[in-house]
């Protein structure tokens, strides 16, 4: 394979080194289009079949483009995680760094046009450094060349919304405060940056740009509000809020902000997705505060842990289905609905599918809401809890969950798994849903797994679900308020400890290791196809090797967590980085067998997308982008981070 040039390239094919920036802007070209964050319905499919499974052993490096937007965890901000996947319009890349900076490429060369500046202020700390997308709207009451009819909408994780010229990168003045709209001060006080931000990107439906936020977890009843607000895309005016407050909140008695919102209620923080056809906004929502524990304020869950549809253009709820009651182990939906037309008993449904962290995956009428495959209320454990618990949770009865449910202690040898089985003996687990209480316990799958960001990708022909889960337990304990108290005055460092304050307990959690390995048995990570029509699981695999990430030679399948979302294109080719490790991987959709896999500077922790473009010839030549940042939570662990979106493609000579 040759190695390209470009601002950071393969040096014999085998390791990555610095070389200036070659690349020259191309010529106007026709390009394919990806105008959106996830695709057309947010399926992350391309129906671009030039790579595919005959030729894709032949993928090089096309280009590759650094922004220098790279900080480690001993930064006063924080470490980035460079977790953006571009969007394709009118033959421009467009994409956000973790560093809140927005640039636009030539999607042939790499070549920047120009790039955005928000000036966050890198002294403070933030929850995390990663902003995933950025929107694109046409203003079509001003002529196509005027400044701003074409507009990048991009939220910034200081929260702020920012209005772009497309062409030149320059404020559109005429949007906001002169080109943004500041989020934070109707939503509630912060005490301190990395409480409220902005990591998915902006949602746009006719002339509205939609908007929700993270809301940093475990920390206090009364954080700010996940208000979700619609802004009129031409003047940054407020249009609708949806305050995500139960029925019949009381505003006058409860806490609210400056603008009247409900404080603590669940957020919005994963991407939206919409219908613009039925004039919805689909929105995957997390927990109220804190998530651990909430006792007086356990009415606000009302609209945690579910995908709510609201009509478009005036906010208001059509209908909610929620994945998980009273939810009190972070499972908050963390992933953007996807949408897909499916044949069932002959007859068209318009479905929504929603991946979850249980690694359940629900099939909703995206129309009213109703389950498309029967949904059944089980009992779930009781014992242990510190509140009042639903006594049922729903499982999807088709597709069956990707992980399982329960376990039995596990090790790499009978003397690890005999360390477990010793650790298991003091602490609680009866299968998922164990409830977390002042002793500790179990909660599988790990918040952390299960299918995350990154989401699903839906061939819309074959009606084939693709996705990656991850398969981790971790350890939970709400500590009582007196021995946090007690730890704190005399200095200790309670490790993984949240305060949740207005609560009588702190919360205690971390992975479940014993002597360097997982507990419960692998595949830790795992990526898997679905047959949406029929309901059923059409092949599971391991995901990821541990010899990519450690330095033992074990090539054994036990799978690893990933972060990050797969692409599917028509080529018969699942692309997906996502798992620990500096590869690109691309599997067969029917089989799902690894055939091929690219070198990164970093990992993929990313979602892929991929384009055509044709030169001046008419000859197209198909690229598949993923930004290779690596994950602060696998730097910890001692992997690498870069700031670097590479590009492949097959040989311009083949």
């Amino acid at each position: 394979m040759a190695c390209a040039s470009g601002l950071l390239v393969a040096s014999a094919c085998g390791g990555w080194e610095d070389r200036p920036n070659s690349a020259a802007p191309a010529q106007v070209r026709d390009a394919s289009e990806w105008s959106v964050y996830g695709g057309t319905d947010s399926r992350q499919f391309s129906p671009l079949d030039q790579i595919d499974r005959d030729n894709v052993d032949e993928l090089e490096v096309a280009w590759t483009y650094r922004s220098g937007d790279l900080t480690t965890k001993d930064a006063p901000s924080g470490p980035t995680s460079f977790q953006a996947t571009p969007i394709l319009v009118n033959g421009v890349l467009y994409f956000p760094t973790p560093l809140s900076r927005v640039i636009a490429l030539d999607p042939a060369t790499g070549a920047e046009r120009w790039s955005f500046d928000a000036q966050i202020d890198l002294s403070e700390r933030y929850g995390i450094l990663a902003s995933r997308g950025v929107a694109y709207w046409e203003d079509i009451q001003r002529p196509a060349g005027e400044p701003c009819a074409r507009r990048i909408l991009f939220a910034s994780i200081d929260a702020n919304l920012w209005a772009i010229d497309a062409s030149t990168g320059r404020l559109c003045g005429d949007f906001g405060d002169a080109g943004h709209v500041d989020l934070n001060p109707d939503a509630g006080e912060h005490s301190s940056r990395n409480e409220y931000g902005v990591t998915s990107p902006p949602l746009v439906l006719r002339n509205h740009v939609v908007v929700g936020a993270f809301v940093l977890d475990n920390v206090r009843t009364d954080v700010p509000s996940g208000v979700v607000r619609a802004f009129d895309a031409r003047t940054g005016t407020l249009r609708w809020a949806f305050d995500l407050a139960p029925p019949g909140f009381d505003y006058a008695t409860r806490p609210t902000s400056q603008a009247g919102y409900a404080l603590g209620t669940p957020n919005v923080w994963a991407p939206m997705s919409s219908d613009a056809h039925r004039d919805l906004v689909f929105v995957p929502t997390g927990n109220p505060a804190p998530d651990y524990y909430r006792g007086e304020h356990a009415d606000m869950d009302h609209y945690g842990s579910s995908v709510v549809a609201l009509r478009g253009s005036t906010g208001e709820v059509v209908w909610s289905f929620q994945t998980v009651h009273d939810d009190l182990w972070d499972y908050d939906v963390p992933a953007q609905p996807t949408l897909v037309d499916l044949d069932i008993d002959g007859k068209s449904v318009p479905a929504l599918v929603q991946g979850t962290k249980m690694g359940f995956i629900f099939v909703l009428n995206r129309e009213t809401g109703e389950p498309v495959f029967p949904v059944e209320e089980r009992p779930v454990p009781q014992a242990g809890a510190a509140e009042r618990l639903s006594p049922t949770q729903p499982f999807p009865v088709k597709p069956p969950p990707l992980l399982p449910t329960t376990f039995e202690p596990w090790g790499f040898t009978r003397w690890d798994q005999g360390k477990c089985e010793d650790a298991l003996a003091d602490m609680r687990f009866e299968g998922i849903y164990t409830p977390p209480g002042p002793e500790w316990s179990i909660t599988y799958p790990a918040p952390t797994g299960g299918i995350n960001w990154g989401g699903v990708a839906i061939d819309p022909d074959t009606r084939r679900l693709y996705t990656n889960a991850g398969n981790l337990a971790m350890k939970v304990r709400l500590m009582p308020r007196a021995e946090y108290d007690a730890k704190k005055e005399i200095g200790f460092d309670v490790i993984d400890t949240a305060p949740q304050l207005g609560t009588p307990f702190a919360m205690q959690r971390d992975v479940w290791i014993e002597l360097a390995a997982p507990c419960n048995p692998p595949p830790w990570g795992v990526i898997a196809a679905v047959d949406l029509n029929a309901g059923e699981i059409v092949w599971r695999e391991p995901f990821g090797k541990l010899r990519d990430f450690t330095p033992l030679p074990l090539d054994v399948a036990v799978g690893m967590p990933s972060l990050g979302g797969p692409l599917v294109t028509g080529g018969g080719l699942l692309f997906i980085g996502a798992a620990p490790g500096h590869w690109l991987r691309a599997f067969d959709v029917d089989t799902g067998a690894e055939v091929w896999r690219g070198l990164l500077p970093a990992g993929g922790n990313a979602t892929p997308m991929t384009y055509e473009v044709h030169d001046d010839a008419g000859q197209a030549r198909q690229f598949v982008v993923v930004a290779a940042g690596g994950h602060w939570a696998f730097h910890e662990m001692g992997d690498d981070l870069s700031d670097t979106l590479v590009a492949f493609a097959l040989p311009e000579d083949r």
